[in-house]
């Protein structure tokens, strides 16, 4: 087995794609956050959060390897560096950036030809959606990722909206990394889109439709007239990995079919 052998994972797609590549057994650690797979949960000890790390707990695992995702966790891996060990930071943020990091990540661990197959699965599981989805009326879709404040979807929500026949109302705002980026500052810029889905995945808590259908004047909507308020749950589409380009897209394009049957 070429590659790192002993690998902490502190970003959930990680884990996820390690175990679709059969790589499960390399992973030593992972973060508390991690759903996906829901049997990592039970094999694997968590040694993070997912902007913190018992950095003692790492070391003592003594891995090979590493993996982070985003700027949110470059200090706890630069700390991880200057103490010997070495990372990789992911920062995916498109469906084409989740397609990278997959062949990156099976290169890492010397698998890339698992890696390549798993990448020609997924895109060909893209192209199935955008294909059974490409007929019809495109639904308005508002994707609120979280409540307070309002903050629309990231880069590959937007495009995962599109590629299953809907129109990403703020695609505008998606091209932005942060989330501070994405604040709507007016509640009623959402009214005056009018958007025909609300898709709600608050990260780390339960959407709440009816907090949604009494917010002022958005009854005016015709998501909320029609009863067209949807939960994804975050882990299935605001991680920036397999699940969202399988669960979570599926479930967006259910989401539109409903919609076009209504």
């Amino acid at each position: 087995m070429s590659g790192p052998q002993r690998i902490v994972c502190l970003s959930t797609e990680t884990c996820e794609v390690l175990y679709c590549l059969g790589q499960q057994e390399r992973i030593v650690g992972i973060s508390g956050f991690t759903v996906r797979p829901p049997q990592a949960r039970k094999e694997k000890p968590k040694v993070a959060a997912f902007t913190s790390a018992k950095s003692d707990e790492i070391l003592a695992l003594e891995p090979d390897l590493v993996l982070g995702y985003c700027d949110l966790q470059a200090g706890i891996l630069a700390d991880l560096a200057r103490v010997g060990l070495e990372v990789h930071l992911f920062n995916q943020r498109s469906v084409a950036g989740i397609l990278r990091m997959v062949s990156t990540l099976g290169a890492l661990v010397g698998v890339p030809e698992r890696a390549a197959t798993l990448i020609a699965e997924l895109e060909d599981g893209l192209l199935q959606v955008r294909n059974a989805s490409s007929t019809g009326p495109r639904p308005r879709v508002y994707f609120e990722e979280w409540n307070e404040p309002l903050i629309s979807g990231i880069g590959w929500v937007s495009e995962l909206i599109e590629l299953a026949g809907g129109e990403d109302c703020f695609s505008e705002l998606a091209s932005h990394p942060s989330a501070r980026q994405r604040i709507i500052a007016d509640p009623q810029e959402v009214v005056r889109r009018a958007p025909d889905i609300i898709i709600g995945s608050w990260c780390g808590k339960r959407f709440r439709p009816e907090q949604v259908r009494v917010r002022e004047g958005w009854d005016a909507i015709p998501a909320v007239q029609t009863g067209q308020l949807h939960e994804i749950k975050s882990a299935d589409i605001l991680q920036p990995g397999v699940g969202a380009l399988t669960d979570g897209v599926d479930q967006l394009a259910r989401i539109i079919a409903q919609w076009r049957a209504a």
